[in-house]
């Protein structure tokens, strides 16, 4: 028995209607990255620094609301996995709602009393975030062609995009 929800059994069996081709699919999302990956390895180098990710996450434990910088670093991430997107394809669902919850929040003084409830959430959209792009980066780097055995990182990504 799966756990998907009804909502996200409908979104799969959508993406399964538009997948004509899903071998072409995968082609066309490695070329993209392959495409975009100097972009992506720079900006994956950046988001590993200091300056994001030493000294944000450091921010969210100080209790500093300089934490909330980094829900720009994680929108970032986001539009350049956007743009190696295959014909437009969907976000995934679930990390599109860790998403809404760890971004567009503005820092206000009563946030300091349940700290965590409001910054966590921007941790964790950050972190799946870089996930997504450290695998854009490392399949891009690796893959000749689109694996018929999945590596599981490959497969996550396949996930992003409701390739898989």
């Amino acid at each position: 028995m799966s756990n998907w929800t009804d909502v996200e059994k409908k979104d799969i069996e959508k993406a399964f209607k538009r997948r004509k081709n899903l071998g072409e699919l995968h082609a066309k999302l490695l070329s993209n990255i392959k495409a975009k990956l100097p972009a992506m390895e720079a900006l994956l180098e950046e988001m590993s620094g200091h300056w994001i990710y030493e000294d944000l996450i450091y921010r969210f434990y100080h209790n500093s609301f300089k934490v909330y910088y980094i829900q720009g670093d994680t929108l970032r991430i986001i539009d350049i996995l956007k743009s190696v997107a295959p014909d437009n394809y969907e976000l995934n669902k679930k990390f599109m709602g860790i998403v809404k919850e760890g971004t567009g929040k503005e820092f206000q003084s009563s946030h300091n009393k349940e700290w965590e409830k409001h910054t966590r959430p921007m941790l964790e959209a950050f972190f799946h975030a870089k996930a997504f792009l450290e695998m854009a980066v490392k399949y891009g780097k690796e893959l000749k062609e689109p694996p018929q055995c999945l590596p599981s990182g490959w497969a996550l990504l396949l996930y992003y995009f409701y390739l898989r």
